[in-house]
């Protein structure tokens, strides 16, 4: 990447451009999508691409950043942390679980692992845009929920690692080793269901 630059230049057919390449990302996966192809999709030249976003790999975390930021800002708009402790786990492991087995998030995952070494800031930008946002909704969670008498957590930050780890289990590792290209409503509530009993059979005040 140019000068070290991790963000792109802004400009009047910026979206534009960002949702041809995600339609065609979305359809084509990483490999398959085309330069040209983005550029046809977006209605713009390859030159006016490139004057945005210098690369192919750039552009994907462009469109990777902003799927993720989508997700964790529907999450914060949409989870009432005011519910009971065990509602308000599920709705984020839903969340969770719905990006994790997405065929974008698998995309994004395996994209941000494959570059990782070679241009960490990227990985580190997209990790502070999602996952980051809901980690801290999460602890701001548990304070309240601590303040509440539901949870007794010493170590909040670990607390939200661990949950977050939960609601991964047996789904991601099939995803990662392409074992399953989807899951059914049932196995993902099997997973966000167990999340949240393992979750507050650790942490949960008995009532």
């Amino acid at each position: 990447m140019p000068d070290g630059a991790t963000e792109p230049k802004k400009g009047r057919k910026f979206d534009q451009v960002l949702e041809g390449a995600r339609q065609v990302f979305m359809s084509d996966g990483y490999e398959g999508a085309s330069v040209d192809d983005i550029a046809r999709a977006a209605g713009v030249s390859k030159a006016t691409l490139y004057s945005y976003f210098p690369d192919k790999r750039f552009l994907f975390m462009q469109v990777a950043k902003k799927a993720c930021q989508r997700q964790a800002e529907h999450a914060i708009e949409t989870i009432d942390i005011t519910a009971p402790a065990p509602a308000v786990l599920r709705q984020i492991a839903s969340e969770m679980v719905d990006f994790i087995t997405s065929e974008f998030g698998t995309r994004v995952f395996r994209v941000c692992v494959g570059e990782s070494e070679r241009f960490p800031e990227l990985a580190r930008e997209f990790y502070a845009c999602g996952p980051m946002l809901i980690r801290e909704r999460m602890t701001d969670f548990f304070h309240l929920a601590i303040e509440r008498g539901e949870l007794q957590i010493d170590d909040v930050a670990l607390a939200a690692d661990q949950f977050h780890e939960l609601c991964k289990a047996d789904l991601f590792s099939r995803m990662v080793f392409s074992m399953a290209k989807s899951f059914t409503k049932a196995e993902k509530d099997r997973t966000i269901d167990g999340a949240v009993a393992m979750f507050m059979a650790r942490y949960g005040v008995d009532t």
